[in-house]
């Protein structure tokens, strides 16, 4: 596995090596040491598999109280992912990056707690699986507009219209009011 550190380095881009065949192809998609040595000593204990079509957008989502890390991937269509910082005493709060993570680059994407998560459908749909740090908690869940203008995320919005998004995440904070994490490991 090949792991690059994006430009908030606690982000990090991770490209497996593919073997591939006329019957197919093999990888891995996570080896415990190479994750310890390259994005730190995190243990995972949930997975989750969405389905999502063509112009969904989910997030931005974080917690505060159980911040998850989160071990992104796709296994099918493409997707547009986001990483926000809301660390607040980090050099790059308020910052984000972003990767196309798709089932033909195969690419896995390492979002650390303290990081808001979202991801926008460029595909008809996208299959989209990863692992958390901590359990999932409705009650300590929260969420940034995805259009919020400080942040500026330039969305690949399909011939610029909105994207769909849930009730919930419409309803998301400005930056400015959101609640972020004062002290992270």
């Amino acid at each position: 596995m090949h792991f690059k550190k994006l430009a908030i380095p606690e982000v990090v881009l991770i490209t497996p090596k593919v073997f591939g065949d006329e019957r197919g192809f093999f990888m891995e998609t996570f080896r415990q040491n190479e994750f310890e040595q390259h994005c730190g000593n995190y243990s995972f204990v949930q997975d989750n598999h969405s389905k999502s079509t063509h112009g969904i957008l989910r997030g931005l989502h974080y917690q505060l109280e159980k911040p998850q890390g989160k071990l992104v991937r796709v296994t099918r269509g493409e997707v547009f992912d986001v990483a926000v910082d809301l660390r607040e005493n980090s050099p790059t709060f308020g910052q984000w990056v972003s990767a196309m993570l798709s089932e033909e680059n195969k690419q896995l994407l390492w979002v650390p707690p303290g990081f808001a998560h979202a991801f926008y459908v460029t595909s008809d749909e996208a299959e989209f699986q990863y692992k958390c740090t901590d359990y999932y908690n409705p009650g300590d869940e929260y969420c940034i507009r995805w259009d919020d203008p400080t942040l500026a995320i330039d969305w690949p919005l399909v011939e610029g219209k909105p994207p769909q998004v849930s009730e919930k995440d419409a309803k998301g904070l400005a930056l400015r009011e959101a609640p972020v994490f004062v002290k992270i490991r």
